[in-house]
């Protein structure tokens, strides 16, 4: 068996946190297509793009997405393929019942 450290406990916690949120988990869906700019999401779920942007920088300090600036324009994308599969099995699990 694993020993969860104190540090990785928290961690997971922050995790599971930012997931927790429905706009959160609308962007991370929307990313799992490839990247997109704040514009395109903001227009995708009927957000202001504030308001996305907002949802973005706490997944960006979590290291969830990532962004990448053109001109004025910021593009965002998963940072990995850890989120787009912990995402799947999440979505698998509440399907699944």
């Amino acid at each position: 068996m694993m020993k969860l450290t104190e540090l990785k406990a928290i961690q997971l916690a922050e995790l599971f946190g930012a997931l927790s949120d429905a706009s959160r988990l609308r962007l991370i869906s929307l990313l799992m297509e490839g990247e997109l700019s704040v514009s395109t999401l903001a227009e995708g779920l009927k957000m202001t793009e504030s308001a996305v942007s907002h949802q973005l920088r706490g997944l960006r300090q979590l290291h969830l997405v990532r962004a990448r600036k053109s001109g004025r324009q910021v593009f965002y994308s998963l940072d990995d393929d850890h989120i787009s599969r912990l995402f799947s099995l999440g979505l698998d699990h509440v399907q699944h019942g």
